[in-house]
């Protein structure tokens, strides 16, 4: 990933300065008038990993808070199935609001949303980003990324270690006995091994 111009990227000195500018962003029309909140994540102090999803759900919209709604739930069982602790994991996504119908997001939408997930990743600093799903692999690698061969490839952004696996959406869309489940599952337990290994 190349640097964001410094005139671009947001300079908020806390990841609550940041969320708080997040709730006033105007920069996609359909997205700031269909939204009900803007979903900026949550970051507690010193977490170590950084959790990257797509979107925020119709849920999350209601709430304002990430992975509230049923992927959530999932993620946070196979977070404790890998021993890590939600309330120690930080948690954003590639798009701050919700897309109507839950619709992909638009390459120009991830275009406007890039620099403050930048400027997440550089307030936490952690030591572990974990993308979920095709949408935040390819805000890593580009265009065109695959999880299946990007689970097996080493990823560095900026100096730092990225796990890409699939989003939990997909491991309920493919049910129990899917490939998406197993395989996030595996992931995040890896995830969990490695922040050891990091620390």
């Amino acid at each position: 990933m190349t640097a964001l111009p410094l005139e671009v990227a947001p300079r908020q000195q806390s990841w609550d300065e940041l969320a708080d500018a997040a709730r006033g962003c105007v920069a996609c029309s359909e997205l700031a008038a269909t939204r009900t909140h803007v979903v900026p994540g949550e970051a507690p102090r010193a977490a170590r990993l950084l959790l990257v999803g797509e979107a925020p759900g119709a849920q999350e919209d209601e709430t304002g808070r990430p992975f509230v709604g049923k992927a959530g739930q999932l993620l946070d069982g196979l977070l404790t199935e890998a021993g890590l602790d939600r309330g120690s994991v930080a948690v954003a996504n590639v798009l701050k609001c919700r897309p109507p119908r839950n619709r992909k997001p638009r390459r120009p939408e991830v275009a406007a949303c890039r620099p403050w997930l930048a400027r997440q990743i550089e307030l936490v600093d952690p030591l572990l980003v974990v993308t979920l799903g095709g949408t935040a692999a390819e805000w890593v690698v580009g265009p065109g990324a695959r999880i299946a061969t990007l689970r097996e490839t080493d990823v560095v952004l900026d100096g730092r270690r990225v796990l890409c696996t699939y989003h939990p959406s997909a491991a309920i869309r493919f049910g129990p006995a899917g490939a998406p489940l197993a395989a996030l599952r595996a992931d995040l337990q890896r995830a969990a091994v490695l922040l050891e290994e990091l620390a």
